[in-house]
């Protein structure tokens, strides 16, 4: 079964496109619908199993990937990865700045090494490879970069960390998007909500009994899933959104929309966009 994207077929052949975080979760799926468009999805990750696993699934579906181990945190490591990228592949048409992560706990709670490791992940590690592919490819010739985010509006008790990085990397998409306009390269951001990815089963079963009853407070009722927000990221990525930059795209079901003053009501017609044929099962 292939994946059911919504786009046409070889939307993306002849195009490459980076995926940080392409191992598993959200960076997985996308990479799989990029692939099934007809896209060269070089995959980057910490973990070098996880990548040559997705890598293999990819080509057993008919897609091209390579595979590129890289902690997006050393500046040597991101030069590496993107110059290899460039030598096998000869051009880099987008970037997905996906890969991050964060852990609960209070603000008052948290120490100042994990903070600064956080931040480090979610908005260094992603300043470094959107300057390295603008320096080394896009500059001269283009390109869309999308920057992951979160649902962080309003602030995000527990996730102080996460939340000062993940505002940092919209502001610095909407600088890029500012500086760079000119040479026809975009920036933009995604803001997935809570979604049912692998990253849930990374969480310790305290931290989970507290996500699980969350979707009762988001409009639509449910969690999403890493198609819907793939599918978003393909789209900033695609020729349709070619005057589309600085912007954010929330992906999130109305969840910030939840205001005090809104008496929830059951969903009844709440449809899901199911396109990853290999998702795997994940704590619901």
């Amino acid at each position: 079964m292939p994946y059911k994207s919504v786009y046409r077929s070889n939307l993306f052949e002849g195009k490459v496109v980076i995926v940080t975080g392409g191992g598993s979760g959200i960076g997985r799926c996308t990479a799989h619908e990029l692939a099934s468009l007809g896209c060269h999805v070089a995959l980057v990750g910490r973990n070098l199993e996880k990548l040559v696993s997705v890598q293999a699934e990819i080509a057993e579906d008919g897609g091209l990937a390579s595979t590129h181990v890289c902690d997006i945190r050393e500046e040597a490591q991101v030069i590496e990865a993107i110059d290899a990228v460039l030598v096998q592949q000869g051009r880099i048409d987008g970037l997905v700045n996906n890969a991050g992560g964060q852990y609960r706990s209070e603000m008052k709670d948290i120490s100042t090494k994990g903070f600064e490791a956080v931040v480090k992940n979610n908005l260094v590690g992603g300043f470094l490879f959107m300057r390295e592919v603008y320096r080394r490819w896009m500059e001269q010739n283009g390109g869309s970069i999308v920057n992951v985010i979160a649902d962080i509006w309003n602030g995000w008790p527990n996730y102080a960390h996460s939340g000062s990085a993940r505002g940092g990397m919209l502001t610095l998409s909407e600088t890029a998007a500012g500086e760079w306009a000119w040479a026809g390269v975009r920036v933009n951001t995604v803001a997935p909500g809570i979604v049912a990815s692998s990253g849930f089963d990374t969480y310790p079963e305290e931290t989970w009994q507290h996500i699980r009853g969350l979707s009762e407070k988001v409009p639509m009722g449910r969690f999403g899933n890493e198609s819907e927000v793939a599918a978003a990221i393909v789209y900033l990525l695609s020729p349709a959104s070619s005057y589309v930059t600085g912007t954010c795209l929330r992906v999130d079901g109305g969840s910030p929309n939840a205001r005090q003053t809104l008496d929830l009501r059951p969903p009844s017609r709440n449809t899901q966009y199911e396109g990853f044929h290999r998702a795997k099962p994940t704590r619901q």
